[in-house]
């Protein structure tokens, strides 16, 4: 595993002042030193909301850490080799999503065009975009999904794993909860917020729930001045329907019929969800695809599927989805 520092310009200067030097780590398969002339497809790994990238490397019990098992799968030539980048893209809110807004940063700029061109060139890829996909869960499945449909120019083959979408059942449904949350905080999230940065993190059972909200808002529906703006009104709980429309049109489910021809030239698409998600993420995937059969994709592109499962303990689908990608993407 090959690990850089990359001085992001897109980056700099971003309201969160966060870092704009981030880690970025490439895998080069087994052989790749042996022969200097061969080329790879790459495939670039996304986290979910709160995923840092030393986070590759936990070893939790009965289960390996992913980058063992890749190198292992391709050592043993079970699915063929390729080039695989893990990026970061934390923010102070624990996530960007993987967009260019006002209340987080560049972060869609920072990845198709400072990342995928520093990775092409530094190593031996294959610059088509037929040859180069894109992965992840939960919000990296988001990711995956959108950054797919907004540049098929980089990226002909996507896997989401519990990807959101379908944003009226997997965000929705946290709006009340979060109302009755903020009446401790006198309906004002900011004060939630300066309160959970100055004592420990997830101390109270609120954080998790208005953390993923304010983030969200961040990325979905930041105001001109970067402050995030939420969908819903928090002392009366009703929806604020012109930042919910913003956050529905960023709903996957929702941005196919408007890029059926991105869509519709990709090689290979891959979808899945537990069953047993807690965020209704396998109804968003069953949307989702339901979406791609409406526009038209062919059917031999995408690998849909439902497991049972919940949210968390799925690590076990990545190398599936992998596989599948590296394959699709390699075939002439």
């Amino acid at each position: 595993m090959d690990e850089h520092l990359i001085e992001s310009e897109s980056l700099r200067g971003n309201i969160l002042q966060d870092a704009d030097t981030r880690p970025l780590w490439v895998y080069v398969p087994p052989g790749y030193d042996e022969d200097d002339m061969r080329k790879y497809p790459s495939i670039y790994i996304l986290q979910g909301y709160m995923g840092r990238i030393e986070m590759w490397w936990n070893r939790y019990p009965f289960q390996r850490p992913f980058i063992e098992i890749v190198d292992d799968l391709m050592a043993s030539a079970e699915i063929p080799p390729a080039i695989v980048v893990f990026v970061d893209t934390w923010t102070k809110y624990g996530g960007s999503q993987f967009l260019d807004s006002p209340g987080t940063g560049r972060y869609h700029t920072y990845l198709c065009d400072e990342i995928v061109p520093w990775v092409d060139s530094h190593y031996r890829t294959h610059r088509a975009a037929a040859r180069r996909g894109i992965s992840g869960k939960s919000s990296g499945g988001f990711g995956a999904m959108v950054t797919s449909m907004l540049r098929p120019d980089l990226f002909g083959g996507f896997a989401t794993h519990a990807g959101d979408a379908l944003f009226e059942f997997t965000c929705f449904a946290k709006f009340p909860m979060c109302v009755r949350f903020l009446r401790n905080y006198g309906g004002d999230i900011t004060q939630w917020w300066q309160d959970f940065q100055q004592r420990g993190s997830f101390t109270r059972p609120e954080d998790p729930s208005l953390l993923i909200i304010y983030g969200m808002s961040a990325c979905l529906s930041a105001r001109a001045d970067g402050t995030p703006e939420l969908p819903f009104d928090p002392a009366t709980g009703m929806l604020r329907p012109a930042v919910w429309q913003r956050w529905l049109d960023w709903d996957p489910v929702r941005m196919v019929p408007n890029h059926t021809e991105a869509l519709k030239s990709m090689r290979a698409i891959w979808v899945d969800g537990g069953t047993q998600d807690e965020h209704y993420l396998d109804i968003g995937a069953q949307a989702f695809h339901a979406a791609l059969q409406q526009a038209g994709v062919p059917a031999d592109v995408v690998r849909f599927e439902l497991f049972p499962g919940k949210h968390n303990g799925i690590d076990h689908r990545y190398p599936l989805s992998l596989g599948w990608l590296a394959e699709r993407l390699s075939a002439d």
